[in-house]
């Protein structure tokens, strides 16, 4: 299904070729690319099509773009400047990405996370929190080019297969988080419903997931308001839905994770797809 948005990427785009008395598509797309389309599962989040406008911010998750058929700008705080075809951009550092093409590839990923570590190490160069260029830039950009492109594919080809976790109890707690992601489930409470003490669980749910408790309920509820927007709900029936405490605290939330407005997902033709954990 078609939910009525587009993210506001982690980067602003000025599209060629539209003169001061033309009437640009609203998403900045033209005839013949495929639709935007954004998959999301836990810890992790995958967008491709058109980019858009958004000035300099700061997001609380690690970035990795792509300039799907050319390359892009990155610009940081103090006019470091970098044109390049693959980058990523660490939480809480402040950016910007003019894209030269028509359509990116934007993966946003928990800090936590093993995969997240991967895909700055496999990165060539380093500027503080803005790295260049991927060592497989060239695979990415082939998957991206395909009729279907497959996100899982595209992951593993930037930071190696997902790695799973093999702790029953473990399993357990993420099962019932994704359950019921509306309910107040604290640390304590899942750690007994599991067996567990409170340290012993927090230390174990993050050496298997590779994120934190807290973060990884967060997504839980994240997932939940998009697979619901997807299923026709709008966001506010949705975040509440979720657990969250007011629609700000939904926007508020998702726009820290993501460096982009949640209002913005009900304005374009963007397909939401949520993956099921493997």
């Amino acid at each position: 299904m078609r939910a009525h948005a587009l993210p506001e990427s982690c980067c602003p785009d000025s599209p060629p070729g539209h003169s001061a008395g033309s009437t640009p598509d609203p998403l900045g797309h033209s005839a013949g690319n495929p639709d935007p389309v954004l998959w999301l599962w836990e810890g992790q989040a995958v967008y491709l099509g058109p980019s858009l406008k958004l000035d300099f911010h700061t997001g609380s998750v690690l970035c990795f773009a792509v300039g799907v058929d050319a390359p892009f700008t990155v610009l940081d705080e103090r006019s470091g400047r970098w044109t390049v075809r693959s980058a990523t951009v660490g939480p809480r550092t402040m950016h910007r990405i003019d894209s030269h093409g028509e359509r990116m590839l934007f993966g946003y990923f928990d800090p936590g996370a093993s995969r997240a570590r991967a895909i700055v190490d496999r990165m060539t160069v380093r500027h503080g929190g803005i790295c260049l260029t991927h060592d497989a830039e060239a695979d990415v950009l082939r998957l991206t080019g395909a009729d279907e492109p497959d996100p899982r594919e595209m992951l593993s080809c930037v930071s190696g297969p997902e790695s799973g976790c093999v702790d029953e109890r473990i399993v357990d707690a993420m099962e019932r988080l994704r359950a019921k992601p509306g309910a107040m489930i604290a640390a304590p409470e899942l750690a007994a419903a599991v067996n567990l003490s409170t340290s012993r669980f927090l230390h174990l749910f993050s050496a298997e997931t590779g994120t934190s408790f807290r973060r990884y309920r967060l997504w839980a509820r994240m997932l939940h308001v998009g697979a619901a927007v997807a299923d026709g709900s709008d966001l506010t029936t949705a975040s509440a839905e979720a657990g969250f405490a007011s629609p700000s605290h939904f926007s508020d939330s998702f726009r820290a994770m993501f460096g982009l407005s949640a209002a913005a997902l009900l304005a374009g033709g963007t397909r939401i797809v949520v993956e099921r954990s493997r």
